[in-house]
């Protein structure tokens, strides 16, 4: 076991919506432009969250999420990535208690193995001394999490602040900070959550959070708390990159945006050379050995999508050619016949996928799921079984004999549900995977990608 000094500190919520990705964007902001070294992660899978801190921090942010990834090679990922910073700080999912079955995914299940402490953000719109019960509510629900303090946010007025700085004294909960109602603040949302970080006027919006950190919190304070964290005692193994044996092609733009950096620097060290293109502007995909699309927002941009007619015909000739294509979510989206959108028109899409994609008014399905695989596919045998989980708002219309990839089930279902299209080439499902924690699937797409780069060669 090796020891490690890391300065890190959560920033959780008592529920969604507390303010906590704002108050994280702007205290990246903040440090960033301050010139400390600072790293963001976010606990749980989400996409978006960590589009804002990127844009905040300057570099890539990291999902913790422990049904995801093993918890000993989510420590070591944690110390690898955050080796050279002078503080990192992670985002809490929901209310600190809250994620998968019996809070294996939590912030607060985070904040243990990691060691780490814990800013509470509580939402005072509406409350007065009534609020030090949920702080100490939270405080005494688990020992085991260290909560040093609060991070106090739309407060209506400087009396209203004053009244909740005293009854936090009162408890002994430290105050780090007190913000103030301001609209100006707000982050646009959409069916899936927060918009895209590529969608807003990012810049002034996250320059106005970082004012905000200046202004209403106590910087020296939050960066005492995180170098305080103790040390972190972690098995390191030796970290080698494989010779690139493929090249894969990332659809990478406004459409299709949702990858976990760790999942593609899995391929990349596995020997994978990584590119990207754009399905919205690019005439047809580059050259390579195996293609895949993200998860993200097509239903956004159909018009743009149909109209691209070379890009379709460009994909089309890649399956026929034998090439492995793997799509998530929005990807799968893209590669049925068409996307029927909200207004309830079609879009003629890439049709790989013999299915007809259709949006909803209404979450279909959300949560962690584990995968058996039913037909051996690019990514896995038959009978393998695979980790991940869906977020989606569309539902599939397809004939008779449709190939399921997966028979997926939830912590909480009794029974599985037949999800995803395998057929050859082609693996295309609602299923979000990471390939650091589904090792053997990115291990066997690249073997699939070099097959297929095998025989253009006629090897």
């Amino acid at each position: 076991m090796t020891e490690f000094i890391r300065p890190r500190i959560i920033v959780a919520g008592t529920n969604s919506g507390v303010g906590k990705t704002t108050i994280v964007t702007g205290l990246l902001s903040y440090f960033n432009r301050e010139g400390y070294r600072v790293q963001p992660f976010k606990v749980g899978p989400d996409y978006i969250d960590p589009g804002f801190h990127a844009e905040a921090a300057g570099h890539s942010s990291y999902n913790l999420d422990t049904w995801m990834t093993p918890p000993d090679k989510l420590n070591e990922t944690f110390i690898a990535l955050s080796k050279n910073a002078d503080i990192s700080i992670i985002e809490g999912v929901m209310g600190l208690y809250d994620g998968g079955e019996d809070g294996i995914s939590s912030t607060a299940a985070i904040a243990k193995q990691l060691n780490a402490p814990v800013i509470l953000v509580l939402d005072c719109k509406s409350v007065g001394y009534s609020i030090a019960a949920t702080a100490l509510g939270f405080r005494e629900y688990d020992k085991g999490v260290n909560i040093v303090g609060v991070i106090l946010n739309r407060l209506g007025s400087d009396r209203h602040e004053a009244m909740v700085r005293e009854v936090m004294g009162k408890i002994h909960m430290p105050v780090f900070g007190a913000f103030h109602r301001d609209d100006a603040l707000k982050t646009p949302e959409r069916h899936l959550g927060l918009t895209p970080v590529t969608e807003v006027e990012t810049r002034v919006l996250i320059k106005h959070m970082g004012e905000a950190v200046s202004r209403w919190v106590d910087t020296d304070a939050f960066l005492k708390a995180a170098q305080q964290a103790p040390s972190m005692f972690v098995d390191v193994r030796n970290d080698f990159s494989a010779k690139k044996r493929v090249c894969i092609a990332v659809a990478k733009d406004e459409a299709f945006s949702f990858y976990y950096p760790t999942s593609l620097e899995y391929l990349e060290k596995n020997g994978a050379k990584i590119i990207e293109f754009s399905p919205l502007r690019d005439k047809t995909v580059p050259e390579a050995d195996g293609l895949i699309f993200g998860g993200g927002f097509p239903e956004m941009f159909l018009q743009q999508l149909m109209g691209n007619i070379s890009m379709k015909e460009s994909i089309r000739r890649c399956a026929e050619r034998g090439m492995p294509i793997y799509a998530e979510c929005g990807g799968l989206m893209y590669l049925c016949k068409a996307i029927q959108g909200f207004n309830g028109e079609c879009y003629e899409m890439a049709g790989i996928v013999p299915a007809v994609c259709k949006m909803q008014k209404s979450l279909q399905r959300i949560g962690y799921v584990k995968g058996e695989t039913l037909l051996s596919s690019i990514i896995a045998d038959a009978g393998d079984t695979l980790k991940g989980h869906e977020f989606h708002f569309s539902t599939l219309e397809y004939g008779e004999g449709f190939p399921w990839a997966y028979n997926l089930q939830g912590s909480r279902q009794k029974e599985g549900h037949l999800e995803g299209y395998s057929n050859k080439n082609i693996l295309a499902s609602y299923l979000h995977l990471s390939f650091d924690g589904n090792p053997k699937a990115g291990e066997k797409l690249i073997e699939s990608c070099e097959r297929y780069h095998c025989s253009k060669e006629g090897k």
